[in-house]
């Protein structure tokens, strides 16, 4: 069988309401055809779930009329230094092992590719490197607690 021959039965089958056709010649040629044209796939698609909060109890709010001498501001110290921002998401870790001790402590003296934590990430470890010289200042995320990208870590004077 040719060519022009094969592609005059593909136009024909095109224009029939045939949707398969198989030919086998004596000479040892099969032509199996199938048409699916008429037939769309509707692949569903994935809706992102919104969770909704538990119920947390509503603590009703009274008003109090302090006087300002009497009152003691506690407010948080700005710490200046340079902030270890984490490069991925997952899972921090201060230390190798839970039986290990932390890679720093606040006050531990760090130079340029120490390690500072591990996240995890995927299955995978990943140890994260001090980017600076200098000493820890301040830890900002707790161990085991999840991190996004761009998320400070360490803060290093």
């Amino acid at each position: 069988m040719e060519y022009k021959e094969i592609k005059k039965l593909m136009d024909e089958m095109g224009n029939s309401k045939l949707t398969e056709m198989e030919i086998e010649f004596q000479d040892g040629i099969k032509i199996k055809m199938k048409k699916d044209s008429d037939k769309i796939q509707n692949v569903p698609m994935i809706q992102p779930q919104v969770m909704p909060v538990s119920n947390v109890p509503q603590v009703p709010v009274q008003e109090v009329n302090v006087n300002n001498t009497n009152v003691v501001e506690n407010k948080k110290q700005e710490v200046e230094g340079k902030t270890v921002k984490s490069p991925m998401v997952g899972t921090f870790y201060s230390k190798s092992s839970p039986s290990s001790e932390p890679f720093v402590k606040i006050g531990s003296k760090v130079k340029k590719g120490d390690t500072l934590c591990i996240i995890e990430a995927m299955k995978l470890m990943n140890e994260i490197e001090s980017e600076y010289d200098g000493e820890i200042v301040d830890i900002l995320v707790k161990d085991e607690e999840m991190v996004d990208y761009g998320k400070p870590l360490f803060v290093i004077k």
